[in-house]
């Protein structure tokens, strides 16, 4: 994941970035669909008379909405869960869109302008976020760095005899209920709003389906006479890579009315169940319509809008004028058709390394000449 290790340097360096409020639809809720600056400098520097209260300035930065401000406070350890959350999502965004015209582009008024619009790229956002949120809090409390959750929650010892022999359990039932209190209820009053609640809840809802089972042996000379269970979320890269496949998949919704409650619900819009009807037609298969086609599943992502192409730049993107391809994987698809050009240049990298006895690795320098592949304006 080299890519993501990049990134992760880009973040760590870069100076503070904040961006436009979200005068949409819905309320904004945290990380990627927040308000928050998409990186913050270290509070190292801070004397140790004050590091005491560093959590204090580094919440007031997130730019948090009164109660999760609040939130933030109280416990030293949530301003810190908080930014790796918002790293995570980053990251991981950035890594699954990294092959497509729209990579994940979230500087200046790209972000603010995308989370107007009801696209597929804004149910990503949501989504991605509160996992984050969720994944990066329950690893938190099992690692001890918070004060008011440890992996002890179950009223048995299991949970205990776990840490003791080295295991502990991540809480996903506290980083539930926190996610929820922090992002609180929301409007569900128009479609826009009952959207954005459901893609932030499937977030949330892949990281449960993501729990494992993880068991440790004990016993005389390594047999297993004892063995000590405990579950574990699944690592972010792996939920970000299924969430990723929910956006391949989302589904255009409308919105009609229940006539059995009178509340406005939301369904696959028609146009998408007749291009459905239309394949399956084509496919000389029987077009069924039931259930699935009327009201979407819980774990599916939802949009309201169909994406702008990406290719230009526009309040969305900066298109893809200029931009590295791979000539055999996506050069066709996000050069738009406009072609590609082809640069050839010669770099140095280390290669033949060994280690040596009995503390470093010795490697040779190699010469080689690679190609360059960019996007035609």
């Amino acid at each position: 994941m080299l890519d993501g290790h990049l990134l992760l340097g880009w973040l760590s360096f870069t100076v503070i970035v904040y961006l436009f409020s979200l005068p949409g639809p819905t309320t904004a809720y945290f990380g990627l669909t927040g308000n928050e600056p998409l990186s913050i400098l270290p509070l190292s520097s801070q004397p140790e008379e004050r590091v005491a209260k560093a959590h204090y300035k580094l919440c007031d930065r997130l730019k948090l909405e009164k109660k999760q401000r609040r939130m933030c406070r109280r416990d030293p350890g949530v301003a810190e869960t908080l930014m790796e959350a918002i790293t995570l999502s980053v990251l991981e965004c950035q890594y699954q869109f990294r092959y497509e015209r729209w990579n994940c582009t979230l500087e200046g008024r790209y972000r603010a302008n995308i989370l107007k619009r009801g696209f597929k790229e804004t149910a990503f956002l949501y989504a991605i976020s509160s996992a984050g949120l969720t994944h990066a809090m329950a690893k938190a409390c099992s690692a001890g760095r918070m004060e008011r959750c440890t992996c002890d929650e179950a009223p048995d010892l299991e949970n205990r005899k776990a840490w003791q022999w080295g295991g502990c359990g991540d809480n996903l039932k506290y980083s539930n209920k926190f996610v929820k209190d922090f992002l609180g209820k929301r409007s569900n009053k128009d479609i826009r709003a009952r959207v954005d609640m459901h893609n932030t809840n499937v977030g949330m809802k892949v990281i449960k389906a993501g729990v494992e089972t993880t068991c440790k042996c004990h016993g005389v000379s390594g047999s297993c006479t004892v063995q000590t269970c405990w579950r574990q979320l699944s690592p972010f890269h792996e939920i970000s890579k299924q969430l990723k496949q929910r956006y391949e998949t989302s589904l255009k919704v409308g919105s009609f009315t229940n006539e059995v409650t009178g509340k406005g619900d939301i369904s696959q819009s028609r146009a998408q169940q007749q291009q459905q009807q239309q394949q399956q037609q084509q496919q000389q298969q029987p077009a069924v319509l039931g259930p699935r086609d009327q009201i979407p599943r819980t774990m599916d992502l939802l949009h309201i809008e169909d994406s702008p192409s990406f290719c230009r730049a526009s309040k969305y993107s900066a298109g893809t004028s200029a931009r590295k391809c791979y000539k055999d994987k996506n050069c066709d698809a996000i050069c738009c058709g406009r072609g590609h050009n082809t640069q050839s240049r010669v770099v140095t990298r280390p290669c033949q390394c060994q280690v040596r006895w009995c503390c470093y690795v010795e490697c040779k320098q190699c010469t080689q000449r690679e190609e360059v592949y960019t996007c035609k304006g």
